[in-house]
């Protein structure tokens, strides 16, 4: 990996924004130290409301698609552009030692978000700040329940697309663990659709000194995760290969009884429409097979639940942004293959039949990485001891991730702003 350019200096829409970060950065202190679940961001979406409302110039609302925030600031003729922040959190409890560690026990930002949020706060104060810079109409969206997979179209439901300025690009983008300075994206698919399955298996309960008058579903439990195991190796030849993890298994409440039933839960990530049908229906035959070979008492139940899109970037909007980074200080890097996280944020540009673009930058201290390091993300490969998102020892660096997430995004925005 090449050394990371030079910050360019402060011109245009960039001007003052050094003198601003701290605040920027304690407002992430803040949200980190205050997590909120999905659709429970209420704390969160007051303090965006608060911060904008000292900005000044933005036209506010809340409580779209239950909590989430939608901000306007219009500047003339040109083009309406979506500048999308998440808000949600986890329920993980935090182990990173830090000062500002969350207060909730079992709550914590792990992946992010709390970085995302003031990021574009900061990106707002700059738009406010310097009009003269730019035209157009930009429209700020703070979108709960990402982590789930409901929030964006929670949003969409409650009208977003018509109550406000309806987007020409939807932009958004992920703080992780990369040095600050880094930019990653592709055009295409960048991003995995995902389905969590909810399967129930029924059996028939004895004590457990009679097993051959029960039909045991731990048993028959067992043997379809072994099958799906098998189905997930089949998977590999395609290209993204498809991930099929089974990610819980309930049953039962003591050693001495057989219950009536076992449930699953599985987590499936697949990178085009066609398998991703093709892979639902192997799922459901194998499930559906193992029940009968072990004498079922009833047809398993199988729901779908959590969905996400595939997160796909448009090809000349992408070049536009990794251009715009670059010009920023970034180092733009063009991913050769999906990602397998995934993403709701899609939702809104398909609904609105318009471009967008998701990118993901560097949120560590470039201290950190030595050379090893280094040689390690050349490989697509974590450092040693490196914290990955969702980890509950992940935590991006207050100065350096918030200053990368506003020079990027509001880089990107200007590309289209002038």
């Amino acid at each position: 990996m090449p050394p990371l350019p030079p910050t360019p200096p402060e011109t245009g829409l960039s001007q003052g924004l050094a003198a601003r970060l701290p605040h920027w950065e304690e407002v992430y202190r803040d949200l980190h130290a205050h997590p909120e679940l999905a659709f429970e961001e209420r704390r969160t979406a007051a303090a965006v409301v608060r911060e904008l409302a000292g900005i000044g110039g933005w036209e506010t609302t809340e409580r779209v698609g239950r909590t989430g925030v939608v901000s306007v600031l219009r500047n003339g003729a040109g083009p309406v552009v979506w500048l999308r922040a998440d808000m949600d959190a986890l329920p993980v409890r935090e182990e990173t030692g830090l000062p500002y560690a969350s207060v909730e026990p079992e709550l914590m930002h792990a992946c992010g978000h709390d970085v995302h949020v003031a990021a574009l706060l900061g990106v707002c104060r700059q738009l406010a700040a310097h009009p003269g810079a730019w035209s157009g109409t930009v429209v700020a969206v703070f979108q709960p329940a990402e982590e789930v997979g409901r929030g964006a179209q929670a949003m969409l439901d409650d009208g977003v697309l018509d109550r406000f300025p309806r987007p020409e690009v939807v932009l958004g983008q992920h703080v992780g663990p990369l040095p600050a300075g880094v930019v990653t994206t592709r055009s295409g698919p960048l991003m995995a659709a995902a389905d969590s399955l909810r399967v129930t298996l029924y059996g028939a309960g004895a004590h457990a000194s009679a097993p051959h008058l029960a039909v045991d579903p731990v048993v028959m439990a067992a043997s379809v995760v072994l099958r799906l195991q098998t189905l997930s190796a089949r998977l590999a030849p395609l290209s993204p290969s498809p991930l099929l993890t089974v990610g819980a298994l309930h049953s039962g409440t003591v050693a001495n009884v057989i219950p009536h039933t076992a449930e699953l839960l599985c987590s499936l990530r697949t990178f085009d429409t066609q398998t991703r049908e093709q892979v639902l229906a192997d799922i459901r035959r194998v499930i559906h097979a193992e029940a009968d070979a072990q004498g079922a008492t009833r047809t398993p139940d199988i729901t779908t639940y959590d969905s996400f899109p595939l997160t796909v970037n448009d090809p000349a909007a992408t070049e536009r942004v990794l251009a715009a980074v670059a010009d920023a200080g970034a180092l733009g890097h063009t991913l050769r293959a999906p990602l397998s996280a995934s993403e709701d944020f899609g939702r809104f540009a398909t609904a609105a039949g318009c471009p967008s673009v998701f990118f993901h930058f560097g949120g560590a201290d470039p201290g950190d990485f030595d050379e090893t390091a280094v040689a390690a993300l050349e490989r697509g490969t974590l450092p040693p001891g490196t914290a990955m998102n969702h980890s509950p020892h992940y935590a991006p660096s207050d100065r350096h991730a918030v200053a990368a997430g506003v020079r990027h995004l509001l880089a990107a925005a200007a590309s289209w702003l002038g």
